[in-house]
C-alpha cells in the first residue's frame, strides 16, 4: 500500500450525516483514514429523543458509551428480545439482521459505534414499523411485521 499515512481525525463540531434512524452521525475512520475493513462513528442523539427502530442488512455494530444515558431494544430475528439501560462505560452488540432502536436520557447519549464490514451506504438500513421502545406498539407483533 503506497501514499502516506492520514493524520488523526477529531469528531466534527455539527454531524457529518443522519442516520436512517435518526441519530446525529460523525466520522471518525473510514476510507480516507485507510480503514478497509471496519468503520469508525461518533453518534449523539439529543436529549429525551428516540430513534425510528432499523435492522441492519449485512453489518454488525459495537457500541461503547460516552456520554449520558438511555436504553437500547435489540430483537434477535425468530429469538429473544430485551431492552436495556445504557450509561458511560457500557459495551453492545448489535448483530446483522437484528432490530434494534435506542433512545436518549435527559442529558442526550453518544457513543462510539464500531461497524464491521465498513457501512456500505443507505440502502443497509431497513426501516421497521415500530421497535421496543414505540410507546404505541402492538402487544405481541415482532418488529417488521
Amino acid at each position: 500500500m503506497a501514499g502516506a499515512i492520514p493524520p488523526p481525525r477529531r469528531a466534527a463540531a455539527a454531524p457529518d450525516t443522519i442516520a436512517p434512524d435518526g441519530s446525529e452521525i460523525r466520522l471518525l475512520a473510514g476510507g480516507e483514514e485507510l480503514a478497509t475493513s471496519s468503520s469508525l462513528v461518533e453518534v449523539r442523539l439529543g436529549s429525551a429523543r428516540v430513534t425510528v427502530p432499523v435492522s441492519h442488512r449485512t453489518i454488525e455494530e459495537t457500541w461503547h458509551i460516552l456520554e449520558g444515558s438511555g436504553q437500547v431494544w435489540r430483537s434477535l430475528p425468530g429469538g429473544e428480545a430485551r431492552v436495556d439501560q445504557v450509561a458511560p462505560g457500557d459495551t453492545l452488540v448489535i448483530p446483522a439482521g437484528c432490530s434494534f432502536q435506542f433512545s436518549a436520557g435527559s442529558r442526550g447519549l453518544r457513543f462510539i459505534c464500531f461497524t464491521a464490514p465498513p457501512w456500505p451506504g443507505p440502502d443497509e438500513a431497513r426501516i421497521l414499523n415500530y421497535g421496543g421502545l414505540d410507546p404505541h406498539r402492538p402487544e405481541g407483533r415482532s418488529p417488521g411485521s
